[in-house]
């Protein structure tokens, strides 16, 4: 069969389907240790919630309401008009409903955002997104309808106290010039649960005011939901911000309900993409939200619940980590958000792909660091020493999972391949 360059292009076997793929293949693999896709924690609490909610959402009609009918375009009117509300009340950020648009998970909203701003332009000229740092997530690097859409850099890494680091953006090798179409940055950071301080953003935003580009951020596990985030910094957003936002880490990956909250401009061009693609978002992961804005839990649960779960659990991972692997080149990315680990497993003789395919034979798995490295046309060694390792499982398959990474990595330095 013959496709077209875009088959061509959208048939390829790329980092972020091998993620899913083995995600899948792990959830119907007995004893597979699941510390490898970003599917968030059963929360019990959250459960507990989700099926009261639901009970009291079919009961008056609104759970079938959702099921029943198509929203518009631009998304469930109800959720659009009382999340705008909530986050003018909260933050003071002057929005509307003509500010925020839904898409059918983040991972679409960026498809549509990329291709929107980036690729092949009207007067013949590329322009690309630029990536402040590398490593970013993994689902950006094949988004693109054009090739070579990304450019990124190297962080600054700041080697902290207790065998930890810290990314940080190196705005003395930053070019912007004509040729990028926006700024993109994920707070906090997927794979390595990096937050940006309050000073990178106000400076990555003051570079794009002056270039006349939008800043974008990913925000799927940031502030104010699911808040995430164990760092104490503030959420951002301004008429020259694209803040990117999911109800999938809240513990609802299934509805696929991704937000964009932009200017009005993007809005309508979201919209009117949606209607060509898709017609409509789904419903039922809004009226979810809608439900939980309404009684006044969607923040508080955030807060309360699901942040004190996940920092309970990455300091455990941590200390985990630490006492199965004493080799004082192995180092983990300070943990400051997101529901992963950042491994860093330096001067390892054999690359983490390699590590990766070892560990999956031992029904282990992991993300290899290579993916994500997106924009980057040197082989930098870094990028070959760094692992994803989803901290969320039971402590007792962590332990395990964890005790197996120790040996493939032992083994490695000992024999050097």
């Amino acid at each position: 069969m013959q496709f077209s360059k875009f088959g061509e292009k959208f048939n390829q076997y790329s980092g972020i389907t091998q993620l899913m793929d083995d995600l899948n293949d792990g959830l119907r693999t007995p004893g597979a240790i699941m510390l490898g896709g970003g599917n968030p924690a059963a929360i019990p609490a959250m459960l507990d919630y989700f099926h009261q909610a639901s009970e009291k959402m079919l009961a008056n009609g609104e759970l079938v309401a959702a099921l029943a009918n198509y929203d518009g375009p631009q998304g469930k009117d109800s959720f659009v008009k009382a999340l705008a509300n909530l986050l003018k009340q909260t933050y003071g950020w002057n929005i509307s409903e003509k500010n925020i648009s839904l898409t059918n998970g983040s991972q679409s909203g960026f498809f549509y955002l990329f291709n929107l701003l980036a690729g092949k332009q009207p007067d013949g000229s590329h322009k690309k997104i630029l990536l402040p740092l590398a490593p970013e997530y993994i689902g950006y690097g094949d988004a693109g309808i054009d090739e070579d859409i990304f450019v990124s850099y190297h962080p600054e890494i700041e080697l902290l106290d207790d065998g930890l680091f810290k990314y940080h953006v190196d705005f003395e090798q930053l070019t912007i010039d004509d040729s990028i179409a926006a700024i993109c940055a994920s707070r906090p950071t997927n794979p390595t649960g990096n937050v940006l301080t309050d000073e990178e953003i106000h400076k990555l935003d003051k570079l794009a005011r002056q270039h006349n580009i939008p800043l974008i951020i990913d925000n799927a596990y940031g502030l104010p939901f699911p808040n995430i985030i164990f760092e104490d910094v503030e959420p951002f957003w301004n008429d020259n911000t694209i803040l990117c936002m999911s109800l999938s880490k809240l513990g609802l990956p299934g509805v696929r309900c991704g937000i964009v909250i932009a200017s009005e401009a993007i809005t309508e061009a979201m919209t009117n993409m949606n209607g060509i693609i898709s017609l409509a978002p789904s419903s039922v992961g809004p009226a979810y939200a809608n439900h939980m804005i309404e009684n006044g839990d969607l923040l508080k649960l955030s807060t309360e619940v699901i942040k004190p779960f996940y920092r309970q659990k990455a300091l455990r991972a941590v200390e985990l980590l630490q006492q199965a692997i004493t080799d004082p080149r192995f180092k983990i990315h300070k943990p400051e958000g997101a529901i992963f680990l950042w491994l860093w497993f330096d001067e390892l003789p054999i690359t983490t792909m390699e590590l990766y395919k070892r560990l999956k034979a031992r029904a282990v798995l992991i993300v290899p660091g290579e993916y994500f490295f997106i924009g980057q046309e040197d082989d930098w060694d870094h990028a070959h020493q760094c692992l994803r390792m989803n901290y969320v499982q039971d402590d007792e398959m962590m332990q395990k999972g964890i005790a197996i990474i120790a040996e493939e990595v032992a083994k490695a330095y000992r024999e050097g391949k």
